[in-house]
Protein backbone atom coordinates (compact mmCIF):
# COMPACT_ATOMS: atom_id res chain seq x y z
CA UNK A 1 0.00 0.00 0.00
CA UNK A 2 1.43 3.42 -0.80
CA UNK A 3 2.46 5.69 1.98
CA UNK A 4 1.23 8.91 0.06
CA UNK A 5 -2.31 7.92 0.10
CA UNK A 6 -4.47 11.01 0.24
CA UNK A 7 -6.81 10.21 3.32
CA UNK A 8 -9.97 12.14 1.82
CA UNK A 9 -12.06 11.36 -0.99
CA UNK A 10 -11.74 13.54 -4.07
CA UNK A 11 -15.43 14.32 -3.51
CA UNK A 12 -14.54 16.49 -0.42
CA UNK A 13 -13.03 18.88 -2.41
CA UNK A 14 -12.35 21.15 -0.05
CA UNK A 15 -10.57 18.84 2.66
CA UNK A 16 -8.55 16.91 -0.42
CA UNK A 17 -7.56 20.11 -1.70
CA UNK A 18 -5.90 21.09 1.58
CA UNK A 19 -4.44 17.69 2.28
CA UNK A 20 -2.68 17.76 -0.94
CA UNK A 21 -1.16 21.49 -0.56
CA UNK A 22 -0.10 21.13 3.24
CA UNK A 23 0.73 17.58 2.83
CA UNK A 24 1.99 16.20 -0.51
CA UNK A 25 3.06 19.57 -2.52
CA UNK A 26 5.16 20.70 1.20
CA UNK A 27 7.05 18.25 1.23
CA UNK A 28 7.90 16.99 -1.74
CA UNK A 29 8.57 20.69 -2.37
CA UNK A 30 10.81 20.82 0.84
CA UNK A 31 12.70 17.76 -0.21
CA UNK A 32 13.37 19.68 -3.50
CA UNK A 33 14.64 23.03 -1.65
CA UNK A 34 12.18 24.39 -4.34
CA UNK A 35 10.22 27.19 -2.93
CA UNK A 36 8.32 27.79 -5.90
CA UNK A 37 6.72 24.68 -6.00
CA UNK A 38 4.75 25.88 -3.01
CA UNK A 39 4.64 29.45 -3.17
CA UNK A 40 1.26 29.79 -4.85
CA UNK A 41 -0.33 27.90 -1.68
CA UNK A 42 0.19 31.16 0.56
CA UNK A 43 -0.62 34.74 1.09
CA UNK A 44 2.29 37.00 1.19
CA UNK A 45 -0.08 40.31 2.61
CA UNK A 46 -0.42 40.27 6.23
CA UNK A 47 1.05 36.69 6.92
CA UNK A 48 2.43 35.94 10.10
CA UNK A 49 4.03 32.68 11.76
CA UNK A 50 4.32 32.23 15.28
CA UNK A 51 6.83 29.76 16.46
CA UNK A 52 6.07 27.70 19.61
CA UNK A 53 9.37 26.39 20.10
CA UNK A 54 7.85 23.02 21.01
CA UNK A 55 6.89 24.42 24.06
CA UNK A 56 3.60 23.92 25.51
CA UNK A 57 3.61 27.70 27.36
CA UNK A 58 2.66 30.03 25.06
CA UNK A 59 4.74 32.57 26.73
CA UNK A 60 7.42 31.46 25.27
CA UNK A 61 6.33 31.55 21.97
CA UNK A 62 7.99 34.12 19.54
CA UNK A 63 6.72 35.69 16.07
CA UNK A 64 9.67 34.34 14.44
CA UNK A 65 8.12 34.91 11.23
CA UNK A 66 6.25 38.22 10.45
CA UNK A 67 6.48 38.03 6.98
CA UNK A 68 6.30 35.42 4.40
CA UNK A 69 9.96 36.27 3.09
CA UNK A 70 10.80 35.71 6.62
CA UNK A 71 9.61 32.17 6.71
CA UNK A 72 10.64 31.34 2.85
CA UNK A 73 14.20 32.02 4.10
CA UNK A 74 13.96 29.56 7.03
CA UNK A 75 12.17 26.80 5.17
CA UNK A 76 14.72 27.08 2.20
CA UNK A 77 17.63 26.98 5.03
CA UNK A 78 15.85 23.45 7.47
CA UNK A 79 15.47 22.36 3.92
CA UNK A 80 18.99 22.89 3.08
CA UNK A 81 20.06 21.35 6.03
CA UNK A 82 17.78 18.11 5.46
CA UNK A 83 19.16 17.59 2.46
CA UNK A 84 22.74 17.80 3.97
CA UNK A 85 22.29 14.92 6.03
CA UNK A 86 22.82 11.03 5.32
CA UNK A 87 20.08 8.96 6.17
CA UNK A 88 19.26 5.08 6.32
CA UNK A 89 15.47 5.78 5.80
CA UNK A 90 13.51 6.97 2.91
CA UNK A 91 13.01 10.89 3.53
CA UNK A 92 10.08 11.03 1.45
CA UNK A 93 8.46 7.97 3.42
CA UNK A 94 10.01 8.94 6.61
CA UNK A 95 8.22 12.68 6.41
CA UNK A 96 4.89 11.24 5.16
CA UNK A 97 4.96 8.51 7.79
CA UNK A 98 5.40 11.12 10.27
CA UNK A 99 2.71 13.36 8.80
CA UNK A 100 -0.87 13.53 9.90
CA UNK A 101 -3.71 15.57 8.84
CA UNK A 102 -7.00 14.60 9.32
CA UNK A 103 -8.64 17.66 11.56
CA UNK A 104 -10.06 20.14 8.96
CA UNK A 105 -12.27 22.66 10.18
CA UNK A 106 -14.50 24.97 7.20
CA UNK A 107 -16.64 27.79 8.32
CA UNK A 108 -17.19 29.11 4.67
CA UNK A 109 -14.10 30.70 3.20
CA UNK A 110 -11.62 30.11 6.23
CA UNK A 111 -10.13 26.70 7.48
CA UNK A 112 -8.36 25.98 10.72
CA UNK A 113 -6.17 22.68 10.53
CA UNK A 114 -4.31 20.25 12.56
CA UNK A 115 -1.33 19.25 11.14
CA UNK A 116 0.93 16.69 13.60
CA UNK A 117 4.03 15.20 13.51
CA UNK A 118 4.72 12.19 15.27
CA UNK A 119 7.83 9.61 13.58
CA UNK A 120 11.77 10.11 13.67
CA UNK A 121 14.33 9.34 10.80
CA UNK A 122 17.41 7.46 11.53
CA UNK A 123 20.94 8.81 10.13
CA UNK A 124 23.67 6.85 8.47
CA UNK A 125 25.73 7.32 12.43
CA UNK A 126 23.06 5.53 13.88
CA UNK A 127 21.85 9.16 15.37
CA UNK A 128 17.63 8.99 15.82
CA UNK A 129 15.97 12.62 15.14
CA UNK A 130 12.97 12.35 16.34
CA UNK A 131 10.08 13.96 14.06
CA UNK A 132 7.52 15.34 16.92
CA UNK A 133 5.17 18.65 17.10
CA UNK A 134 2.22 19.98 15.72
CA UNK A 135 1.19 23.19 13.46
CA UNK A 136 -2.47 24.79 13.28
CA UNK A 137 -2.71 26.17 9.78
CA UNK A 138 -5.02 29.73 9.52
CA UNK A 139 -6.42 29.03 5.38
CA UNK A 140 -8.38 31.50 3.35
CA UNK A 141 -10.51 30.42 0.22
CA UNK A 142 -9.32 32.84 -2.57
CA UNK A 143 -10.33 33.09 -5.72
CA UNK A 144 -11.76 29.23 -5.07
CA UNK A 145 -8.18 28.06 -4.42
CA UNK A 146 -6.99 27.47 -0.56
CA UNK A 147 -4.08 29.49 0.55
CA UNK A 148 -2.54 29.68 3.70
CA UNK A 149 -2.73 33.07 5.63
CA UNK A 150 -0.25 32.43 8.74
CA UNK A 151 0.06 29.52 11.39
CA UNK A 152 1.16 28.85 15.01
CA UNK A 153 4.07 26.15 14.27
CA UNK A 154 6.41 24.12 16.08
CA UNK A 155 4.22 23.07 19.27
CA UNK A 156 4.93 19.72 21.02
CA UNK A 157 2.98 17.50 20.19
CA UNK A 158 0.95 16.06 22.67
CA UNK A 159 0.04 19.31 23.64
CA UNK A 160 0.63 19.31 27.73
CA UNK A 161 1.70 16.19 28.22
CA UNK A 162 4.92 14.71 28.26
CA UNK A 163 6.67 13.20 24.59
CA UNK A 164 6.65 9.49 24.81
CA UNK A 165 10.17 8.14 24.32
CA UNK A 166 10.02 5.09 21.98
CA UNK A 167 12.59 2.39 23.73
CA UNK A 168 15.92 1.73 22.03
CA UNK A 169 14.80 4.02 19.31
CA UNK A 170 15.28 8.26 20.99
CA UNK A 171 18.33 8.18 22.46
CA UNK A 172 18.72 10.42 25.81
CA UNK A 173 20.45 13.54 24.04
CA UNK A 174 20.38 14.25 20.06
CA UNK A 175 21.61 17.16 17.73
CA UNK A 176 19.02 19.30 16.78
CA UNK A 177 18.36 19.24 12.91
CA UNK A 178 19.42 22.30 12.16
CA UNK A 179 22.62 22.50 13.94
CA UNK A 180 25.80 22.83 11.56
CA UNK A 181 29.54 23.95 12.02
CA UNK A 182 32.31 25.68 10.52
CA UNK A 183 34.68 23.61 8.33
CA UNK A 184 37.42 23.29 10.25
CA UNK A 185 35.87 21.43 13.42
CA UNK A 186 37.25 18.59 15.37
CA UNK A 187 35.12 15.36 16.18
CA UNK A 188 32.46 17.00 18.51
CA UNK A 189 28.84 18.46 18.31
CA UNK A 190 28.22 21.52 18.17
CA UNK A 191 24.85 21.31 20.16
CA UNK A 192 23.00 18.58 22.35
CA UNK A 193 19.63 18.14 23.61
CA UNK A 194 19.53 16.27 26.76
CA UNK A 195 16.41 14.64 27.17
CA UNK A 196 15.41 16.56 24.46
CA UNK A 197 13.04 19.23 25.27
CA UNK A 198 14.80 19.73 28.61
CA UNK A 199 18.42 20.38 28.39
CA UNK A 200 20.71 22.38 25.56
CA UNK A 201 24.41 22.50 25.52
CA UNK A 202 26.13 24.08 23.17
CA UNK A 203 30.11 23.33 22.82
CA UNK A 204 32.37 26.41 23.15
CA UNK A 205 31.98 28.65 20.69
CA UNK A 206 35.11 31.12 19.33
CA UNK A 207 35.04 34.16 17.00
CA UNK A 208 35.52 31.92 14.15
CA UNK A 209 32.96 32.10 10.75
CA UNK A 210 32.01 28.75 8.71
CA UNK A 211 34.57 28.92 6.55
CA UNK A 212 37.12 28.63 9.63
CA UNK A 213 38.73 32.04 9.32
CA UNK A 214 39.10 34.38 12.53
CA UNK A 215 36.39 37.35 12.60
CA UNK A 216 37.57 39.89 14.85
CA UNK A 217 40.84 41.53 15.95
CA UNK A 218 39.41 43.19 19.35
CA UNK A 219 38.62 41.90 22.42
CA UNK A 220 34.83 43.51 22.06
CA UNK A 221 34.91 42.34 18.41
CA UNK A 222 35.21 38.78 18.90
CA UNK A 223 32.82 38.75 22.11
CA UNK A 224 30.33 39.67 19.89
CA UNK A 225 30.34 37.79 17.05
CA UNK A 226 30.86 34.61 19.74
CA UNK A 227 28.00 35.45 21.43
CA UNK A 228 25.84 35.42 18.34
CA UNK A 229 27.22 32.13 17.34
CA UNK A 230 26.79 30.78 20.89
CA UNK A 231 22.61 32.54 20.12
CA UNK A 232 22.35 31.10 16.56
CA UNK A 233 23.79 27.30 17.64
CA UNK A 234 20.84 27.60 20.76
CA UNK A 235 17.92 28.64 18.06
CA UNK A 236 19.01 25.59 16.20
CA UNK A 237 17.36 23.42 19.64
CA UNK A 238 14.68 25.92 20.27
CA UNK A 239 15.84 27.89 22.80
CA UNK A 240 17.53 31.92 23.05
CA UNK A 241 19.76 33.66 25.19
CA UNK A 242 17.20 34.53 27.58
CA UNK A 243 17.02 30.86 28.06
CA UNK A 244 20.57 30.30 29.17
CA UNK A 245 21.48 29.48 33.26
CA UNK A 246 25.21 28.55 32.91
CA UNK A 247 28.10 30.14 30.88
CA UNK A 248 31.60 29.17 30.92
CA UNK A 249 34.08 31.81 29.57
CA UNK A 250 37.36 31.14 28.55
CA UNK A 251 40.29 34.25 27.65
CA UNK A 252 43.71 34.49 27.00
CA UNK A 253 44.12 37.80 28.73
CA UNK A 254 42.54 38.52 32.13
CA UNK A 255 43.41 42.34 31.68
CA UNK A 256 40.57 42.27 28.89
CA UNK A 257 37.87 41.11 31.41
CA UNK A 258 36.30 44.54 31.49
CA UNK A 259 36.21 45.02 28.14
CA UNK A 260 34.59 41.46 27.66
CA UNK A 261 31.78 42.25 30.34
CA UNK A 262 31.18 45.27 29.22
CA UNK A 263 29.60 43.55 25.65
CA UNK A 264 28.35 40.84 27.56
CA UNK A 265 26.47 42.48 29.93
CA UNK A 266 24.38 44.17 26.82
CA UNK A 267 23.81 41.28 24.65
CA UNK A 268 22.30 38.53 28.15
CA UNK A 269 20.03 39.74 30.16
CA UNK A 270 18.79 39.61 33.69
CA UNK A 271 18.79 37.73 35.44
CA UNK A 272 22.16 36.99 34.18
CA UNK A 273 23.11 33.34 33.67
CA UNK A 274 25.87 31.78 36.43
CA UNK A 275 29.23 31.61 35.03
CA UNK A 276 32.71 30.57 35.54
CA UNK A 277 35.70 32.41 33.87
CA UNK A 278 39.09 31.88 33.50
CA UNK A 279 42.20 32.72 31.92
CA UNK A 280 43.56 30.04 29.00
CA UNK A 281 45.45 29.37 26.00
CA UNK A 282 43.32 29.23 23.14
CA UNK A 283 43.62 28.12 19.48
CA UNK A 284 44.38 30.35 16.31
CA UNK A 285 44.52 34.10 18.01
CA UNK A 286 41.25 33.70 19.56
CA UNK A 287 40.71 35.86 22.73
CA UNK A 288 37.95 34.43 23.81
CA UNK A 289 36.01 31.08 23.87
CA UNK A 290 32.06 30.83 25.22
CA UNK A 291 30.26 27.80 26.16
CA UNK A 292 26.37 28.21 26.86
CA UNK A 293 23.74 25.78 29.20
CA UNK A 294 20.38 26.54 28.27
CA UNK A 295 16.97 24.84 29.32
CA UNK A 296 13.47 24.52 27.13
CA UNK A 297 10.40 26.24 28.95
Amino acid sequence: MSYDINPFPKEDKNRYEIWEKVVRVDIDAFLAQDWSMCANDFVEENFMGIDARKSANPDSWALTYDSLEAYKDDWLKQAADFASNEYKDDKRKALFDATTLRDIEIKGNSAVLHKKFDGSITRVDGVVEPILWQTIYKMKKINDSWKIIGFVGYMPNPMGGNQVVVENKKPSFSLPANASQHKTAGPYSPVLEVEPSKIVVISGQAPINVEGVVVGDTIEEQTEYTINSCKKQLNTAGVGLEDVFKVNVWLTNLDEWPRFNEVYSKMMSEPYPVRAAVQSGLLYTFKVEIEMWAVKK
